[in-house]
């Protein structure tokens, strides 16, 4: 079977978007990693590393969930703690391995029938198959700059 190129190309990229993320998790200290280094923000998943590294795990899952909702798969809510910069690394490798996961049974359709799904999120905005996958990437490079910025701020 030939696997759809935009399909590759997406989670191929998602999977190399995390590489850099996944190597400044590698050199954080625990304290960095643990400490509250945003203390002014009302958003609870920008307080810490820890917390930014949670949110785009659990963030990860959703994308995936919306894909699976194609083929009526079950909803998975991420809730696992993430005590370590390695355990953020390893939650990282696991999200990717659903998202890819997630592809399986679509990998043979055509651009045509994957143009043809649509997504209303949670956060009431209403993505194609391509817009949400670009999204997931950007959301992991977003905050993959946010954890370096905080870094700086602190070192």
């Amino acid at each position: 079977m030939k696997k759809n190129g935009m399909l590759v190309a997406l989670i191929d990229e998602y999977k190399r978007a995390t590489i850099p993320l996944k190597q400044i998790l590698a050199e954080t200290p625990q304290d960095l990693f643990e400490k509250i280094t945003d203390t002014n923000t009302t958003d609870p998943d920008c307080k810490s590393i820890q917390s930014i590294t949670f949110h785009l795990v659990q963030s990860g899952y959703t994308y995936s969930n919306y894909i699976n909702s194609i083929s009526d798969r079950k909803w998975f809510e991420y809730n696992e703690p993430i005590e370590t910069p390695k355990k953020g690394i390893e939650e990282i490798d696991k999200m990717l391995a659903y998202a890819e996961a997630s592809f399986d049974g679509l990998w043979s359709k055509t651009n045509q029938e994957i143009e043809t799904w649509k997504f209303e999120t949670r956060w009431n905005v209403t993505y194609d198959f391509e817009q949400l996958m670009e999204h997931a990437i950007v959301h992991i490079l977003r905050h993959r700059r946010q954890i370096e910025n905080v870094i700086k701020r602190n070192s």
